[in-house]
């Protein structure tokens, strides 16, 4: 019995140093080395220094002088990474449909004038619930209410967007899309 429990041990001391300690550590010098900012978080900061968030993870922005985010459906609140998920609320639940009837208000009651169709992401969650992009439309169609309550020219908002706008991954995956947390930062620094 000896003969086996031995060589088994062994294997077992040998993989738990291969897998559990050497390759982790590995890992983690690479990833630093070669990918610092990813490995860490890819966090942001502002001008001061001080964190202001990551641009993998959404933040909330209800203020009409910014760009707003898609909705979030984590809990217990908004945007919460230790609890990403979407909502599993089907079309006709009423609890999705009243969700969406008042954020349509909420974009209708902040921007009155603008009778353009609400871009749905503006209004539904991704299936993460953290998604911190979204569609160029949804950035356009806010342009006119910023600029208003901002006093900036709506031109120099289009062009902040398509400076702001993310290409499809890889050149073949997704949409293009915008990090709302970029995007406002850059608008804060119009000084407008």
């Amino acid at each position: 019995m000896s003969t086996y429990l031995k060589p088994a041990a062994m294997m077992l001391l040998l993989l738990t140093l291969v897998t559990g300690a050497a390759y982790p550590a590995l890992v983690t010098v690479l990833a630093q080395a070669l990918f610092s900012d990813q490995a860490n978080g890819s966090l942001i900061k502002n001008q001061q220094g001080q964190l202001i968030g990551s641009e993998l993870i959404g933040q909330t922005f209800s203020e009409p002088k910014y760009f707003w985010s898609r909705p979030s459906a984590t809990g217990p609140y908004s945007y919460n990474a230790a609890a990403s998920s979407g909502s599993n609320l089907g079309p006709t639940n009423p609890v999705l449909i009243d969700a969406v009837s008042a954020r349509i208000k909420a974009l209708k009651d902040a921007d009155p004038g603008n009778k353009a169709p609400v871009p749905v992401d503006l209004i539904t969650a991704s299936a993460s619930g953290l998604d911190p992009h979204i569609s160029v439309a949804a950035a356009e169609y806010q342009i006119k209410r910023i600029a208003k309550i901002r006093k900036i020219n709506e031109a120099k908002l289009h062009e902040l967007v398509n400076a702001h706008t993310e290409g499809r991954q890889w050149l073949v995956f997704g949409e293009p899309r915008v990090n709302v947390l970029k995007l406002n930062l850059a608008l804060d620094q119009t000084g407008h």
